[in-house]
């Protein structure tokens, strides 16, 4: 688990440094038209786009276009012509990669996808050959600081699956998938502020990389995440703390 939140502090880092938000809020637009469509637009009853409010907030969407999007998916046919697909494969390493597109040209994606894996030292794999090394869950994360054995409490007692506590202090509660709002939403009215919030693909196991290969999968999530019809992208990959030092 710590493996999975060293990499989502990268990603972290790269959304906030991320200077093409017009291409960033096209693909939570994106999610939060299909969420809404396939599991209606309360986000109370829907963990789903729940989890599309919570990123677009975070990433400073207005509430108004967040109502809108929702609206436009709930009430119309727009997310209709658009197939949800996951593609697997291995990075450098042998690290497990699993790679969730909205697209409306499978050929197209599959290419590009396919493409990315080949730059960066991996390959495209067939169905199967890494999903079952995740599981969809929810995570929210909290700030080095926060009070361990107060969060600990809270979050079970709310019903979270698990509490962990990664090397830099910092916390991660892990939920049910179904549960993922209810916990949060315990969570906020005890007090507790989150860093991030998300419904993500959780690995089972992580592999540890050296800084060469460390670079190669980075360099390969960044290319995935930069291809517009690529809404998430996930891995098993573990980075060391002395790994990370030598590439910021």
């Amino acid at each position: 688990m710590a493996g999975h939140s060293k990499w989502a502090n990268i990603k972290h880092r790269k959304a906030a440094q991320d200077a093409k938000r017009g291409k960033v809020f096209t693909k939570l637009i994106r999610e939060l038209t299909v969420a809404a469509k396939l599991g209606g637009p309360v986000p109370a009853d829907n963990p789903r786009l729940r989890s599309a409010v919570d990123k677009a907030l975070t990433a400073n969407m207005t509430r108004d276009t967040i109502d809108r999007a929702i609206a436009r998916g709930a009430g119309s046919n727009d997310a209709d012509n658009m197939e949800e697909l996951t593609y697997e494969g291995y990075g450098a390493g042998g690290v497990a990669i699993l790679v969730e597109v909205m697209t409306d040209n499978r050929n197209r994606t599959v290419s590009e996808v396919r493409h990315a894996f080949n730059k960066c030292g991996g390959n495209l794999g067939t169905d199967g050959s890494v999903a079952y090394l995740f599981t969809r869950r929810g995570q929210i994360s909290y700030a080095a600081g926060t009070d361990e054995e107060a969060l600990l409490e809270a979050a079970l007692e709310a019903g979270a699956e698990d509490v962990v506590t990664n090397m830099d202090g910092s916390l991660d509660v892990f939920t049910a998938f179904e549960e993922f709002g209810a916990v949060k939403d315990a969570l906020d009215a005890a007090g507790f502020i989150s860093e991030s919030a998300d419904v993500a693909m959780i690995p089972s196991t992580t592999t540890t990389l050296d800084l060469d290969t460390a670079e190669k999968v980075i360099r390969l999530v960044d290319m995935l995440e930069d291809l517009d019809d690529v809404q998430n992208v996930y891995s098993n990959a573990d980075i060391p703390d002395d790994v990370l030092e030598q590439m910021s």
